[in-house]
């Protein structure tokens, strides 16, 4: 397990994908928001490729987040859209409602940066987000991603066309912290 200052992230387990389904992807809004699709119901049982690992697929690698203290479960993050030759990928997570709020955002993404630059040996991270989900700038600002650009008008969410914000960060400019291990 990977361990931040007030999280961890580790495998996911059977267990964890019927509560991430029913707290995360079950929510239309949230989901839309999330996916850069549209919303579509999911089967209870079935093999959701959101959730689901595919051991086979070394461009993803997906995690559950775990609280430090007890272990309780408290959302999904990943490193995706890996690329070995050019050395970069992309960020993602989801917190259940119960966990926003609290700082734990900042520190999953810290845990995530320490993944990608120390374990990976990647050389750039990148966040794309929606321009009011401010609780995810916050995050990645606050460790170090800076704002590339803005791609405007670019996700149709809930009838509505929404700004995202690119944010990137180099491992030469990544300034790691003691908590993440």
């Amino acid at each position: 397990m990977l361990t931040g200052g007030k999280i961890g992230l580790r495998a996911r387990h059977d267990e964890d994908i019927p509560i991430l389904r029913t707290e995360l992807y079950d929510d239309v809004v949230n989901a839309a928001r999330a996916e850069g699709g549209p919303w579509r119901p999911i089967t209870p049982g079935s093999k959701d490729p959101r959730l689901v690992v595919d051991e086979s697929d070394q461009r993803n690698v997906p995690f559950s987040i775990v609280e430090s203290e007890g272990g309780t479960l408290i959302g999904s993050a990943n490193l995706w859209g890996i690329d070995t030759h050019n050395r970069g990928a992309h960020i993602g997570l989801g917190l259940l409602p119960s966990a926003r709020g609290k700082g734990y955002g900042t520190d999953v993404v810290a845990t995530l940066c320490h993944y990608g630059f120390v374990v990976r040996g990647l050389h750039r991270l990148q966040i794309e987000t929606l321009s009011d989900n401010h609780a995810m700038l916050r995050s990645a600002e606050r460790n170090g991603f800076v704002r590339e650009g803005v791609l405007r008008s670019s996700a149709w969410v809930m009838g509505e066309f929404l700004d995202e914000v690119i944010l990137g960060l180099l491992a030469r400019d990544w300034k790691p912290t003691a908590a993440h291990s």
